[in-house]
């Protein structure tokens, strides 16, 4: 079979992703302070984009009712007006550009340093008070630091070192006194004497094995005297943990209700020594849209505080005005700088637009919401958003991701809105999260004494019109962090 080269023409079409629709897709699903930050950035790196200040006349180029010219910067000014009849042509001021005019643009840079050009920050654009706090110290720093003021043989200060830096965030040991001994090169004599001396340091309870260790050390620091609460830590441990009253009054041969006073005592016990120093830091959310209700309407308003209103410099607009008069080097470079700016504004102002379609979508379907609260939360998908706002379902998904809404209901995610439904068993079905809401305020109210099973609420549920099988009460009750019916039985 002879081989030949032949030409053909092929028509095929392809999603090509330029960097500024890949610029424009990173922006829509980032959150508010993510966006100040890219912003900030942009300001710092394009000589081009400038802040608008309070007062200044020039319209900026943030915000969802600004204006956009087509192919021209935002909030460009007129042409500088003729000179006024009649006025002496020696004593006018000379206009912008041809103040310009008379700049090197070769040493431009030496000549005129950027820095200190941008004007003071005011208060408010300050770092918060809580942004300039130092760290908060982490449970290994504050043990170090007890250990320093106490005075130890040398060997047993290595040892206990050792002992620290194998704590988890819980506050227990993780290894055993073979390994830190090994590790130290110290005996295990010394390794006993050291940890009874870490077990010593606050919090109470650090330093133990397990949490029956853990509840004895806190025994013996709070000085509990009481027989029944040392016998079921040493006897019948594992049978409180499984909240079995009846056992445990069974093995110790004494009353109920002496146990169940005595479990009140070992509840108010800490379970983790090291939770008031683990964790991760708090994380503040600001609201990227607030929904107000005037009267019997819903007003959305989008949270530009701390956003930079954005705008071409004048200075480089004049510097394109008289292009002719450049360097070619110097007006590809400023060309280049104005379109970047240019598509950033106007990304921006897609994202503002984009959110905002969707927040309205979202109180169209979800209006009963605002008005009335979580129960008549309906059941919403990302497709119907998407067909009302006519854009895409991966536009809309990327919109509501880490995004907040500050309504008269509270702070909600957007995702919050899009959730499954539960069928009724007679009518339209309802949204997944009122029904967890409902499940939630049944637990809250039921007998601490004879707790509500699983199936027990999936029955209620039924009674309600609600359609729900026993094995999605237990996810959504799991999913709120709430105990089994077995564990949160009380007794006496």
């Amino acid at each position: 079979m002879a081989l030949e080269l032949k030409q053909q023409l092929r028509l095929t079409q392809q999603l090509v992703m330029t960097p500024q629709l890949q610029q424009a897709i990173k922006l829509l699903q980032m959150n508010r302070l993510e966006l100040v930050n890219v912003v900030q950035q942009e300001l710092e790196e394009n000589p081009v984009l400038e802040e608008a200040l309070e007062g200044d006349d020039e319209p900026a180029a943030t915000g969802i009712e600004s204006s956009e010219a087509a192919g021209e910067p935002a909030g460009a000014s007129p042409e500088p007006s003729a000179e006024p009849a009649g006025e002496p042509a020696e004593e006018r001021e000379p206009t912008d550009a041809e103040k310009i005019a008379d700049i090197d643009w070769q040493n431009y840079m030496d000549a005129y340093p950027q820095t200190g050009m941008r004007e003071q920050r005011d208060d408010e654009d300050r770092p918060s008070f809580e942004a300039n706090l130092t760290r908060r110290t982490t449970l290994s720093e504050h043990l170090h630091w007890q250990l320093k003021l106490l005075s130890y043989p040398i060997e047993e200060e290595v040892a206990a070192a050792f002992i620290i830096g194998n704590l988890d965030d819980r506050g227990y040991l993780l290894a055993t006194v073979e390994e830190v001994a090994r590790h130290a090169g110290v005996s295990e004599e010394v390794v006993e004497r050291a940890l009874i001396r870490v077990q010593d340091l606050d919090p109470v309870g650090v330093g133990a094995r397990d949490l029956r260790e853990c509840m004895k050390l806190q025994i013996h620091a709070l000085g509990i005297d009481d027989e029944i609460v040392h016998r079921i830590v040493d006897e019948c441990f594992d049978a409180l943990i499984r909240r079995d009253f009846r056992g445990v009054a069974r093995q110790l041969g004494i009353g109920i209700d002496a146990v169940s006073a005595a479990a009140k005592v070992i509840g108010t016990l800490e379970p983790r020594p090291g939770r008031a120093f683990g964790g991760d830091e708090p994380i503040y959310i600001i609201p990227d849209i607030y929904v107000y209700k005037v009267g019997d309407e819903l007003h959305i308003v989008l949270n530009d505080d701390g956003l930079p209103r954005l705008r071409i410099s004048s200075l480089y607009r004049d510097v394109l005005a008289r292009g002719s008069d450049m360097p070619k080097d110097t007006k590809t470079y400023v060309h280049d700088k104005v379109r970047s700016a240019l598509w950033l504004i106007k990304s921006i102002h897609q994202r503002q637009r984009t959110i905002y379609k969707v927040m309205q979508s979202i109180i169209k379907y979800q209006s009963d919401f605002f008005d009335k609260g979580i129960n008549h939360l309906k059941p919403l998908n990302l497709r119907d958003v998407a067909d009302d706002i006519e854009m895409h379902e991966s536009t809309v998904s990327r919109v509501t991701t880490n995004k907040y809404v500050n309504c008269p209901q509270g702070i909600f995610e957007l995702k919050y809105f899009f959730n499954s439904g539960i069928n009724r068993v007679h009518g339209d079905a309802v949204a997944s999260e009122s029904v967890k809401d409902r499940i939630g305020r049944l637990i809250r109210s039921e007998d601490a004494r004879r707790p509500l099973s699983d199936q027990r609420i999936a029955e209620m549920l039924k009674v309600a019109n609600i359609d729900i099988a026993r094995r999605t009460v237990t996810k959504y009750r799991e999913s709120l962090n709430i105990l089994s019916s077995t564990k949160r039985r009380e007794v006496g």
